[in-house]
């Protein structure tokens, strides 16, 4: 399977610019209504994930399961997004939600796409820079004549140097080399010293493999850092047009959300049952690890907050990663979360 970081090098490569770059043949979800168990009509809905099917997609497919998308009136086919990006999908209105990031979504709105998250699936983010605990680096100043493997997203420099700068090192000592896709224990054993991974998935892998790792999680050195990741997304035009859509699906998700979070170990078992290919071990030990990481400290699943927004977009302005400021405000919106 390709993991959470494959997901990350695809939102990060992408140029914001192919927001409007979607293949003709690519049509609209069918309007005509299927029926549910109970007899009652249900409209197709269509979610892209961001990347193959893993535990931050978790809550889909319990809301799949569990029927919580068909007791809001809806069936939802659950896509990967193939050799189209879906955040390009969801802006040209093609399909009406998907599984994006934060970063993703800020770079499109300011190339103009009206993209806009509708729920934080993870709280906090959960991504730092890790090596094996055997290379003895445990800050990021000792990154300072250590090799970093990236791929080259826009973003990945300027988290690297900014926690290098933050503990007081240097980051132009810092050496970048691009693994492609080479994995975080394969990469680290040819070479690499250190890689930016999501632990729920990289990191428990190499629990699972008996590697322990020294982690900095990015969100520790610099609060603007702290963000949403992954989130979910529609458009404007299904916000304007289609809000009580919007309202059910969000509803239902935020129900998946919750149960994963308090349901580790059956949850695990209904994403593999959807994905059976996965490793069944890992999708177990990351579930444990993730779930209480959905909601964490927030009032209710899917919260996010305005200085959430407003930071990170800063940060990103001030690392000349956009070009032009954003509107945070307008990114994203809390209105379609149920009341906690």
């Amino acid at each position: 399977m390709n993991n959470p970081i494959s997901r990350r090098r695809a939102l990060t490569t992408l140029a914001a610019a192919s927001v409007a770059l979607v293949a003709a043949a690519c049509g609209k979800d069918d309007d005509e209504p299927s029926v549910g168990s109970s007899g009652q009509a249900l409209q197709k809905v269509t979610v892209s994930l961001d990347w193959t099917p893993n535990t931050n997609h978790t809550g889909l497919y319990v809301a799949q399961s569990k029927g919580y998308f068909e007791a809001h009136g809806l069936d939802v086919e659950i896509v990967q997004p193939g050799d189209s990006d879906a955040n390009s999908l969801v802006a040209a209105d093609k399909i009406p939600f998907a599984i994006s990031a934060q970063e993703a979504l800020t770079q499109a709105r300011a190339e103009g796409a009206g993209l806009v998250s509708i729920a934080a699936i993870i709280q906090h983010n959960t991504s730092g820079f890790a090596s094996p605990a055997s290379k003895g680096i445990t800050r990021p100043a000792q990154y300072v004549g250590k090799t970093y493997g990236g791929w080259g997203g826009a973003i990945e420099e300027p988290l690297l140097k900014t926690l290098v700068k933050a503990d007081g090192g240097d980051p132009e000592k810092v050496k970048v080399v691009n693994v492609g896709e080479a994995d975080f224990l394969t990469a680290t054993k040819k070479g690499i010293d250190f890689e930016w991974i999501f632990y729920g998935w990289d990191g428990v892998n190499a629990e699972l493999k008996d590697t322990p790792l020294n982690i900095q999680y990015v969100k520790d050195y610099d609060a603007a850092l702290d963000f949403y990741t992954p989130i979910l997304i529609t458009n404007e035009k299904q916000i304007s047009s289609n809000p009580e859509l919007v309202k059910s699906f969000v509803a239902a998700v935020s129900e998946g959300y919750t149960y994963a979070a308090k349901n580790a170990a059956e949850s695990a078992e209904i994403l593999l049952k959807a994905a059976p290919d996965l490793d069944a071990d890992l999708v177990k030990k990351s579930q444990e690890w993730l779930s209480p990481k959905y909601q964490d400290d927030a009032a209710r699943w899917g919260e996010q907050k305005d200085t959430v927004w407003t930071d990170f977009s800063q940060w990103l302005f001030d690392q000349k990663v956009l070009s032009t400021q954003v509107d945070a405000s307008k990114a994203y919106t809390n209105d379609f979360l149920p009341t906690a």
